[in-house]
């Protein structure tokens, strides 16, 4: 495991709170200064996502924050240069969410090696399947990189046995049906789902995909979850600053102070 993921759990009180933001949304400097405000309000890590023509894990707020970042000019180059960014000013672990096909076209080798001279400690590529997943997991940790694999509630036991023995870092857990967006609930299968992989691995597991309150956070940190992943809550505040003629000020760090101390309990 990358040494600073495995030290953020390790040293972590209660489940480690993950937000995203999209790369370049709506420009470089503010998706920079947003990745500040989320960090300076005590974010255990940052999920950095890479917008992509074709995000077929995405719901439509995390789409439209991709395509707000394209048409600032967001490239893999400028990924890497956020990514060096926001390591030069946090020791905190950075992971890259992104699709296989940007990978595959810088060269899956260089793409690892360019994450890890970044900055990043992990990858998400989404859209990887399991029969595929080798060569980037080897790259992967050639470069120092953890390899973060979904589990979900899908997947079939054998499926899920070996997607463990392959993974790095932590298990990111699938906890809705779908693509990533805002859930009212959440599902009870997916805290089942929890449960089994807990008992199977020996690495942190931490939902994604629909976790929007503190409560939500409230729910799984009492489930046992190692952390929890939170994106489209936080992506259109970002996305809402449009109409309301201001940036997302306190509102992003409110939340993230606020899923931290229910993480926590309280």
């Amino acid at each position: 495991m990358n040494s600073r993921i495995a030290e953020a759990f390790r040293l972590g009180e209660g489940p480690l709170i993950v937000p995203c933001v999209v790369a370049g949304d709506p420009s470089f400097a503010e998706s920079l200064q947003i990745s500040r405000e989320l960090v300076n309000a005590g974010a255990d890590m940052l999920e950095i996502v890479m917008p992509f023509s074709d995000p077929v894990a995405d719901g439509p707020v995390i789409q439209q924050a991709g395509s707000r970042a394209r048409a600032a000019g967001m490239t893999t180059d400028r990924l890497f240069d956020l990514v060096r960014k926001v390591r030069a000013e946090t020791g905190i672990p950075l992971l890259i969410m992104t699709y296989a096909n940007i990978v595959i076209r810088r060269g899956i080798r260089k793409f690892y090696r360019d994450a890890a001279d970044a900055g990043a400690d992990g990858v998400v590529v989404a859209d990887v399947p399991l029969e595929e997943a080798d060569p980037f997991c080897a790259a992967a940790r050639m470069a120092g990189i953890d390899p973060i694999l979904f589990v979900s509630q899908t997947t079939s036991p054998e499926r899920r046995e070996q997607i463990l023995a392959k993974a790095g870092g932590f298990i990111y857990l699938v906890a809705a049906l779908g693509v990533t967006g805002i859930r009212e609930d959440l599902s009870p299968q997916s805290i089942d789902l929890l449960n089994v992989v807990k008992e199977r691995t020996t690495l942190p597991v931490v939902p994604g995909f629909g976790i929007s309150t503190p409560e939500h956070v409230r729910r799984y940190a009492q489930s046992g979850a190692d952390g929890v992943i939170v994106g489209s809550a936080l992506i259109r505040m970002i996305g809402d600053r449009g109409s309301a003629g201001s940036g997302p000020g306190n509102r992003i760090g409110d939340l993230v102070r606020a899923m931290k101390l229910a993480a926590r309990g309280g």
